[in-house]
């Protein structure tokens, strides 16, 4: 009886009053919109800067060099450091890289400045792995589910609303705003927040580093998650880049806000995300894993029949967006679960993957359309998608030989 009153606080996200759990699904979103504010004004920002099309997946590359980077080296401090302070610092200096794409009068400028602001928007995965960490094992997938879904929402809202201010003010203009958004969501968070007084390992930065490639020799569960999370974002990255390529083109002329508008139909990936983590949480993970992968696989057949009509292509993404979310949010749970004292370190690992798989799928993505046109995009976003299906059905049919 003494205890009930503890453990039913525990389940309601334990040390999180709910403007705070609001607040970091809010600065999760916006931390992952510097990212993928670039997709949608790639054609714009090149041409304003000389760059070529075949390489306007390169910005996209760049920035997801610099959030591998940060993976590695900053995420992991939220197991050794005051995690309160680490995302605070890092939304701010957020701002300042923000700032400094705004003001890039040059490709090497530019590429810098993405650089830095990709190495900065890894607080994301400090603060999911901060709320994992503050949530009942029985609450995890669910909790990492809600946190995840500001990052969902952040993806979609990024496309939008960088398209629609790209039209009103320049590609510019939008950078200006993230920024002010960070710092304002720095300083809220500065308030709101509460204090990170989980038990450490007093470890120091060169062995919280060491920690991970001999976890991933140990662990086969964390192989599996993130070469799962290298498909999903690749294939991800591949349809994201270059979609806005055919779409302002000839015979469809739609504005940048237009383009943008396609990313509310994946609205779907945010609420089922939850749902993916609570299925993951009653020991469901393999076959939402398995399910999600061919809807994957289907969501190209739909989205390749872009010349047949924008429907399609909008129920195409509505299945890859669901897809990815479904499989990103029960991957984060299962490693949440095993690695409850190393959360940062072990979502660090995981994440490695996801960006390695962008950076890869926005250069194959701009690659293939200057090659082959649309049809180039969706059978290398099919390929791989069709790969991630067959990589889980023979690791499910090898955990079943054991």
């Amino acid at each position: 009886m003494i205890h009930k009153p503890k453990i039913e606080l525990i389940e309601r996200h334990p040390g999180l009053a709910p403007s705070a759990t609001v607040l970091m699904t809010i600065a999760a979103g916006l931390a992952v919109a510097n990212v993928y504010a670039i997709q949608p004004l790639l054609e714009v920002v090149g041409r304003s800067l000389a760059l070529g099309p075949a390489h306007f997946g390169l910005l996209v590359t760049v920035t997801q060099a610099g959030y591998a980077l940060g993976l590695l080296l900053l995420v992991p401090l939220g197991d050794r450091l005051d995690r309160r302070r680490l995302i605070v610092w890092q939304m701010a200096l957020s701002a300042l890289a923000l700032a400094a794409v705004a003001m890039a009068g040059t490709v090497m400028a530019l590429l810098v400045s993405l650089f830095a602001m990709g190495l900065l928007a890894v607080t994301v995965q400090t603060l999911v792995a901060y709320a994992g960490a503050l949530a009942a094992p029985e609450r995890r997938g669910a909790v990492v589910g809600t946190v995840t879904s500001g990052v969902i929402i952040g993806i979609l809202a990024a496309r939008f609303v960088s398209g629609g201010i790209g039209d009103v003010g320049g590609w510019r203009a939008v950078y200006w705003v993230l920024a002010a958004a960070s710092c304002v969501i720095a300083l809220l968070l500065s308030r709101t927040l509460p204090p990170d007084s989980g038990a450490r390992e007093k470890l120091t930065y060169a062995a919280v580093l060491r920690w991970l490639p001999r976890t991933f020799m140990q662990d086969a569960i964390l192989r599996r998650s993130a070469l799962f999370a290298f498909v999903i974002f690749a294939t991800f990255s591949i349809f994201w880049t270059s979609m806005a390529l055919p779409l302002t083109g000839s015979p469809h002329h739609l504005s940048h806000g237009q383009v943008g508008l396609f990313g509310v139909l994946g609205l779907a990936g945010a609420l089922g995300a939850r749902r993916a983590g609570v299925l993951a949480d009653a020991g469901r993970a393999a076959w939402v894993t398995g399910g999600a992968f061919v809807l994957l696989c289907l969501s190209w057949l739909a989205i390749a029949m872009l010349e047949v009509g924008l429907p399609w292509l909008g129920a195409g993404i509505l299945m890859l967006d669901l897809a990815v979310q479904a499989i990103h949010v029960t991957s984060q749970g299962v490693i949440v679960n095993r690695h409850p004292d190393a959360t940062s370190r072990a979502i660090a690992g995981y994440m490695m993957f996801y960006s390695l798989g962008s950076a890869m799928g926005g250069a194959l993505s701009t690659w293939a359309y200057a090659i082959a046109g649309w049809n180039g995009v969706c059978l290398a976003g099919g390929g791989v998608s069709l790969g991630g299906l067959l990589l889980w059905a023979l690791m499910l049919a090898r955990r079943r030989s054991l």
